[in-house]
């Protein structure tokens, strides 16, 4: 596993990248507007899946868009499903856009 892991935003890019010992290993593209931000895709390079990093991306890009106070539009098949199996985020989803991580019974 690599030793420095780390989730920072790039905002002239429009997404948060997840870096592994520095180097680009996914991002989660959004589209930040006044009051809210939305996740349109979400990318793990192959040569890095199945190392959990698209969950520490997802949570890492979560946990900022807390801190900034914005709620969140998760229109990334992704994120939403991420935010459905960790409720702990469910109340940062927009009112308009709550169907989008409702049980899909």
């Amino acid at each position: 596993m690599a030793e420095n892991i780390e989730v920072s935003d790039n905002p002239g890019s429009s997404r948060f990248e997840i870096l592994v010992d520095g180097e680009v290993a996914g991002f989660a593209q959004y589209r930040r507007r006044p009051h809210k931000i939305f996740f349109t895709h979400t990318e793990v390079r192959p040569e890095f899946e199945g190392m959990g990093l698209g969950s520490r991306l997802a949570a890492g890009a979560l946990d900022q868009s807390r801190a900034s106070a914005l709620p969140v539009v998760p229109l990334c098949p992704f994120i939403a499903r991420y935010i459905r199996r960790h409720p702990e985020y469910k109340d940062l989803v927009h009112e308009d856009y709550l169907d989008l991580v409702e049980d899909q019974a």
